[in-house]
């Protein structure tokens, strides 16, 4: 198998975790925590951010190795949007991060986290939005992978 393929493949799997994770993230996020549920929700949202990562360095690795070359890239409407979506989703990813993260007094003490309703929706809602920020990323990467944007 080729370098090229393999780093794809990486690519699709990376892809594929961080939409997994994100979805459990959003089953785990109940208006009630346990310490423990509060830690397991923390490591997710960690694991979601290492896999964001991963999506990022094979996708640039194959931009930089097997792609098309940068001029290609950096001129095409379609690729910068999906580079923008993935920006954009890396910020809103930043709300569901810093709550859970504040948690850690509370969690030290072995204590359950006190979750605010209204907090607790905008977390369920960001997490809602990166989602379907990141289905329209697949559409763009099909319209990319076609030839779109140039």
């Amino acid at each position: 198998m080729s370098g090229s393929s393999l780093l794809a493949y990486a690519h699709y799997i990376s892809i594929a975790l961080l939409f997994a994770l994100l979805v459990l993230e959003h089953q785990c996020f109940k208006p009630a925590l346990s310490a423990r549920q509060a830690k397991r929700l923390i490591v997710l949202d960690l694991s979601y951010g290492l896999m964001a990562a991963m999506v990022f360095a094979t996708g640039a690795a194959r931009v930089i190795w097997f792609g098309k070359g940068w001029q290609y890239y950096l001129t095409n409407s379609v690729f910068l949007s999906k580079v923008g979506l993935f920006l954009l989703i890396s910020l809103l990813s930043m709300l569901p991060t810093f709550t859970f993260l504040n948690w850690r007094p509370q969690l030290v003490a072995q204590q359950a986290p006190i979750i605010n309703p209204r907090q607790r929706q905008w977390v369920l809602w960001t997490m809602r939005v990166e989602f379907a920020l990141l289905l329209g990323m697949l559409a763009l990467a099909h319209l990319l992978a076609r030839g779109y944007g140039q």
